[in-house]
């Protein structure tokens, strides 16, 4: 097997998503005298390839160190929309459906095209990065309910639209440049795409149904765009834990 990482590389250069605590490490000691190398770190869990346990948004949620491995690993569509892709865009369940077939059960990775702009890419751009991906409605919650989707993996900040978040509030030059999208591209403003009701859908919609989702994928993702595969997200075993860094990997047979 060839395995192919889809995760985005981990410095205290990786900005959090936005006012969560960034990645803080230290030595707290050398080699010298005692031979060992050691180091402290400070961090939240919300800083490059991570995973979203449905404890995050559920009191009742699993914790990472529930979530079962069979629902960690397994069969995966990889569908890219980078060609559709724009700054506030939304993309649809007919979006997925048209370039990947999609079964019940299977993992969901999407390539917006985003991660083009992560910290570590050429052409980075942290506020595109975070404040102007793409996203959903609650048609694609719906459908992946209906689909029964293991997880999802994106390519950006999170898998909801930027200004159905927090973002919306506290970048309002953004808000005001979205909602003007809005109305020139979908005749709506974005109250009427995103009443509160639908307020973080991806979060407070599949969460508690154990639809949970990991954020800031990257790394060879383009290697996998528009195919079914195998893939595997993989935090530590962490009790308590609303949310882990991991390593997500796709599992392709090897050819050559």
């Amino acid at each position: 097997m060839k395995l192919i990482d889809l995760s985005q590389p981990l410095s205290v250069l990786t900005p959090a998503w936005p006012t969560y605590e960034p990645l803080q490490v230290k030595f707290f000691k050398r080699l010298a005298p005692n031979g060992a190398n050691g180091q402290l770190i400070t961090t939240s869990n919300h800083v490059g390839t991570h995973l979203d346990g449905a404890l995050h948004f559920c009191t009742h949620g699993r914790d990472i160190a529930s979530i079962p491995l069979e629902d960690l690993y397994g069969e995966a569509a990889v569908i890219d929309l980078s060609d559709m892709a724009e700054d506030y865009g939304i993309y649809t369940s007919k979006d997925i459906t048209d370039r990947v077939e999609v079964k019940k059960r299977d993992i969901l990775i999407i390539n917006t095209g985003y991660h083009k702009y992560a910290w570590d890419q050429p052409e980075a751009d942290e506020v595109r990065y975070m404040c102007k991906h793409p996203g959903p409605t609650m048609e694609f919650a719906d459908w992946c309910k209906k689909m029964e989707i293991k997880w999802i993996g994106v390519d950006c900040g999170s898998a909801d639209h930027p200004m159905n978040t927090k973002i919306r509030d506290w970048m309002p030059r953004l808000a005001k440049e979205c909602n003007e999208y809005f109305k020139k591209k979908y005749k709506k403003t974005m109250e009427e795409i995103f009443p509160s009701d639908h307020y973080q859908l991806m979060h407070i919609q599949l969460f508690p149904q154990d639809i949970i989702h990991a954020e800031n994928l990257g790394g060879e993702i383009e290697k996998v765009l528009n195919k079914r595969t195998i893939a595997g997200c993989f935090p530590w075993r962490f009790m308590g834990g609303e949310s882990a860094f991991c390593r997500i990997v796709a599992f392709e047979e090897d050819t050559d």
